[in-house]
């Protein structure tokens, strides 16, 4: 066998060893931060929720989510221990950094779009959509009433013509009920 058949097993094996060493070196840290849990410091656990751990047992945490609201968590429910500065931050809802501050956010579409406004959206006091001026926007309209009243005379002459097949259709049904030649 030539060692460029068994260059991909051996890359293989190398990239497994490495994803579990890594995965390894993950899991003895969480327990490290999970045996070093002392009652009074926040925590947060795995679905999201905040509290203070009150007391420490073997497989056990017992957390004060609330004032005189305790409950009981498996130490694998715990996913971060906080510093107590962190923590203090978000039961306050301080912000992260005091006195710097973050991206502004505009309260208005203006100051994104620019300070120059069209006239025409100036003196309507609407925003210009692109329509066309008053002269050019006749000529549609008028196109417009013109299709309207096509429309019409054609729905007018469909009723018409239903009005004629329905009403031969009621004669013949007339005429086998009273037992003409055609009944049966």
């Amino acid at each position: 066998m030539s060692i460029m058949t068994l260059l991909p097993f051996i890359v293989l094996i190398g990239a497994m060893f490495l994803m579990t060493r890594s995965a390894k070196k993950k899991q003895a840290a969480a327990q490290q931060m999970r045996e070093e849990m002392q009652p009074g410091t926040g925590v947060r656990t795995i679905g999201g929720m905040f509290a203070t751990v009150k007391e420490v047992h073997e497989e056990t945490v017992l957390l004060e989510v609330a004032p005189g609201v305790h409950a009981l968590y498996a130490k694998n429910a715990i996913g971060a221990v906080l510093a107590d500065e962190e923590y203090n931050r978000i039961l306050d809802g301080a912000d992260p950094v005091a006195g710097e501050e973050g991206p502004v956010v505009p309260d208005d579409v203006s100051s994104l779009t620019g300070a120059e406004a069209t006239e025409k959206g100036d003196e309507a006091g609407k925003i210009d959509l692109g329509k066309a001026e008053a002269g050019d926007a006749a000529e549609p309209a008028a196109d417009k009433a013109k299709d309207a009243e096509a429309d019409k005379a054609e729905k007018a002459d469909k009723a018409a013509e239903g009005d004629a097949a329905t009403a031969e259709g009621d004669d013949a049904k007339d005429g086998k009920k009273a037992g003409g030649a055609d009944a049966k």
